[in-house]
């Protein structure tokens, strides 16, 4: 079950392509046409009653109005079928996570506030280059890509935290070790004596990270990695959400459309000092229609989730190129007049 935010902000965008003033009547009116149990129902009115998230609930109910009245959207039609995925990952390969779908046709993706865009595990990021399948390394990338750091830093943290029945070495520990030792660890910082450790990790995971990705790069089809990091796919979908104060009513390209317009010149990755592991990533590329070159940053995060050393570290993909500015990204227009056969 997705938390209140999520919900809050999914089905607000779904209430805002129906004909209500504003959430309020939209939820007194209940519509039909959007398939929710009385459960999911209840829980939405309570939330919009708490007045908690009344900010989310007006932003959210905005951007459907706009898909609503959008001439690549919705063109002023009521839904007579919305669908809300409630969370849950769908059975097949899908490149973008899609929260609605509108009279089983549009697709409609809900990002509120968040640049991170996937949260794969390093392998699949750094080897399989985002692939839904493959072969690519299992352990954690911790283990697999720095061994020797990653050892110094438990041995370190193991002696700070004054537990004792840890087994010597990192990978001995069971899911039992890793919940005592992190709960012995505390916070984000990691103790004095573990600091210079972790500091080596970082550098080493960077470092290492970025000459493997580099590698699977240059025997791979890049601007395919490429459409995979700005979760292009070969259906077409739309982005409505925020990032900071710019609020998002986007189309997306499919993988024809992206060629048909833009070139791929180059895609780079660096290894970074960000205070834990990272590797930053720039792609540079042509847009023939504007004959002008632009580029897209993002950084990944290599880290532990939920805690020093509970599970194997995410890699946290994130653009820094604001979603409005990427190539394949298009700005729901305002509506234009439409003809009529009278007057």
């Amino acid at each position: 079950m997705p938390n209140d935010l999520t919900m809050v902000t999914e089905l607000a965008t779904a209430l805002g392509t129906f004909p209500y003033a504003g959430p309020k009547e939209a939820l007194a009116a209940r519509p039909s046409a959007l398939a929710l149990d009385e459960a999911t129902w209840g829980r939405l009115d309570a939330l919009r009653r708490d007045g908690r998230f009344a900010a989310a609930f007006a932003v959210a109910f905005e951007n459907g109005r706009t898909f609503l009245e959008a001439d690549e959207g919705l063109r002023r039609r009521f839904p007579q079928l919305v669908e809300w995925t409630g969370g849950r990952r769908p059975p097949g390969d899908e490149v973008a996570p899609i929260d609605l779908r509108i009279d089983h046709v549009y697709l409609v993706s809900c990002k509120y506030l968040s640049h991170n865009i996937s949260n794969p595990s390093p392998a699949r990021l750094f080897e399989g280059l985002l692939a839904t399948a493959g072969d690519w390394e299992r352990r954690d990338w911790y283990e697999a890509s720095a061994p020797a750091e990653y050892q110094a830093l438990y041995a370190a943290c193991r002696v700070a935290s004054g537990l004792s029945g840890l087994p010597t070495r990192a990978v001995e520990m069971d899911n039992e070790d890793r919940r005592a030792l992190r709960q012995a660890l505390p916070g984000r910082r990691y103790p004095p004596s573990a600091e210079a450790a972790y500091r080596d990790l970082c550098r080493a995971v960077s470092e290492r990270s970025a000459a493997r990705w580099r590698e699977r790069l240059a025997e791979a089809d890049r601007e395919r990695v490429l459409w995979r990091l700005l979760r292009i796919g070969n259906a077409p979908y739309f982005l409505l959400g925020t990032s900071g104060e710019h609020r998002l009513a986007l189309r997306i390209d499919t993988p024809w459309d992206w060629r048909r317009r833009f070139t791929l010149r180059a895609l780079e990755v660096t290894p970074a000092e960000a205070g834990q592991p990272q590797v930053n990533w720039t792609a540079r590329y042509l847009d023939r229609l504007a004959g002008a070159e632009g580029t897209v940053d993002g950084h990944v995060e290599i880290r532990w989730s939920h805690g020093k050393f509970t599970q194997p570290p995410e890699a946290k993909v994130y653009l820094d190129t604001p979603a409005h500015l990427l190539p394949g990204y298009h700005e729901l227009a305002a509506p234009r007049p439409q003809p009529s056969l009278f007057g």
